[in-house]
Parts: C-alpha cells; sequence; structure tokens
C-alpha cells in the first residue's frame, strides 16, 4: 500500500503505477482528496490518493479434462486375424473424437472476475473525472462569493462586500461595489475586459455557468448607450429587412447581439470578424444556398 500526492489524478495514478511495479489496470485506489486549481492559484490542493496491488484469484480445476478421446487399439484384431506384429507398428492410431466426446465447462464466475478486474476499476475512475456538479445555484453563489471576497479582502482597493446572485439558472450576477469599485473598470473598460475574462473562465469551467458582470453600474450604462444607439439601426432593419452595425468592442458588441436578437427572432444576426480582429453585427433575411439567387 502506497500514499500518493500530486497535482492530477493521471498524474497520481502513474506515479502509483511506478511504485507498485504494475499497469494501472492492476492498482486499486481509494481517493482521499480531489485536485483543486483554486482561485487565481489561491486554494490549490493537490490529489491524494491510497494504492494498492489488485491480486487477482482466478480458479481452474486441473482435474477436470477439457476434452476427452477414445482410442481404438487393434491389438485384439491382429491377434484374431493373426497379422504380425511388426506390421502394425507402422500402423496410425486411430482416434475418435465426435461432438458428443467433447465437453467444454464453463465457469462463468471465472469470467466475471476477469472481467471484473480488466474493466471494472476504470469505468469507476472515468465517471468520477467527469464529475458534474448538480448543487443548487443559490449554493454555489454562496461558494464563489466566499472565494472572490477572501481574494480582494487582500488587495489594495477598497471596496464592499462582493455579491453574486443568480441571474437565471444558467447565469450568475458579479457586483462590485464600493469606493474603489470604479477604479476596477480601468481607462476603456480594459480592466472590466480583463476581470471578466478571468472571472468567466474560473466559474465556467469549474461550475458549467455563464457570468453577468457589474461593477459600479458600468454594465447597466453601457446597455443603455447601446440601446440609445441600436434605435436608429432597429428602425431600419424594419423597415428593409437588412441593417449593420459600426465596429464594437468587449462588452458593447454582447450587449447589442443580445438586443438584436431579442427584437429580431425570425432574422439571421450574427457577429462578423475583419481582418484586423474588429467585430460587428450584421441583420439580414437567410437563405440555403440552393434557393439564392
Amino acid at each position: 500500500m502506497v500514499k500518493i500526492e500530486a497535482w492530477s489524478l493521471e498524474e497520481a495514478y502513474t506515479l502509483a503505477s511506478e511504485k507498485l511495479s504494475c499497469s494501472i489496470t492492476e492498482i486499486e485506489c481509494e481517493i482521499t482528496q480531489y485536485p483543486s486549481k483554486g482561485f487565481l492559484g489561491i486554494g490549490r490542493k493537490k490529489a491524494i490518493l491510497v494504492a494498492v496491488k489488485k491480486v487477482l484469484t482466478i480458479e481452474t480445476k486441473s482435474s477436470e479434462p477439457i476434452f476427452t478421446q477414445k482410442r481404438e487399439i487393434k491389438q485384439n484384431e491382429q491377434k484374431q486375424k493373426n497379422i504380425p506384429t511388426q506390421q502394425v507398428v507402422g500402423e496410425t492410431e486411430s482416434v475418435c473424437c465426435s461432438s458428443e466426446d467433447i465437453v467444454y465447462p464453463l465457469n462463468t464466475e471465472s469470467l466475471r472476475a476477469k472481467e471484473k478486474a480488466c474493466t471494472g476499476y476504470q469505468a469507476i475512475d472515468i465517471e468520477k473525472n467527469f464529475f458534474k456538479d448538480e448543487r443548487d445555484i443559490s449554493e454555489i453563489c454562496e461558494e464563489i462569493s466566499a472565494d472572490i471576497n477572501a481574494l480582494f479582502n487582500v488587495s489594495c482597493f477598497e471596496l464592499e462586500t462582493v455579491a453574486v446572485t443568480p441571474y437565471d439558472p444558467e447565469t450568475v450576477l458579479i457586483t462590485f461595489s464600493g469606493k474603489d469599485s470604479a477604479l476596477l473598470i480601468g481607462k476603456e473598460g480594459y480592466r472590466y475586459k480583463a476581470l471578466s475574462y478571468l472571472l468567466f473562465n474560473w466559474i465556467n469551467s469549474k461550475y458549467n455557468l455563464l457570468i453577468r458582470l457589474e461593477i459600479a453600474e458600468f454594465l447597466k450604462n453601457q446597455e443603455e448607450v447601446v440601446k440609445s444607439y441600436l434605435l436608429p439601426l432597429v428602425e431600419q432593419v424594419r423597415a428593409t429587412r437588412r441593417g449593420q452595425t459600426k465596429i464594437l468592442d468587449g462588452v458593447l458588441i454582447q450587449i447589442a447581439l443580445k438586443e438584436l436578437r431579442d427584437e429580431f427572432p425570425d432574422l439571421y444576426v450574427g457577429v462578423k470578424t475583419n481582418e484586423d480582429g474588429s467585430k460587428y453585427i450584421i441583420i439580414n433575411e437567410f437563405y440555403p444556398k440552393q434557393y439564392a439567387k
């Protein structure tokens, strides 16, 4: 029995197989602690498991014959027919082996033991690796709030308690407020974009949720600006069934995309990217290629 600590389960299994001098399928493990990446390196945990080498016992019955053979020795016939013994030595002994004489014993318990030893342990581990958090979203929000507040309590910003609440079944709303909250936005929102990117990658990979980040009513103000900009464009699309926005950046294009798709559910609304990486939105009637003129 060995105790293994590693940063990932795959690495821990590999180390266990090396120490026990066997393959991964020949070890039996008990995971005492799952690995955790933490948040920005804070609270990172190693995977801890206890591994032992499996002992495979396969029952066999050596005394039980696999098949039986009947031999006919022609010595009696030789005596009856007065055939010389020297002529019989060169003859080949005949072997009768009919389908009734062959017996194939089936040991189902042994087969099940082999199957369990080869496949059972791997199936359990694969299922654990694809573990999905099915807790209530309110409970997840409390956990996210505790981690974010623990991080920003040691920062240089004077902030109030970061609030994390459910926005919809697949999205959480993260709200920053306080004296220095506006400093998290940055010039042209560059800090807002960076923080939104970090929070999304963490929360989406761990909890499979989307985020909506609000800092000092920055998101609310941006939504109002986008709605004012889209008013004449919406009227144009209603009249011509097509339109195009100007170049939009960051959160603006996401807000505009949502507004336009809600306004025109029967039209194609998509994001296009120029060669320099700038993005804009187009609205038109979508036709399959076979119907295009």
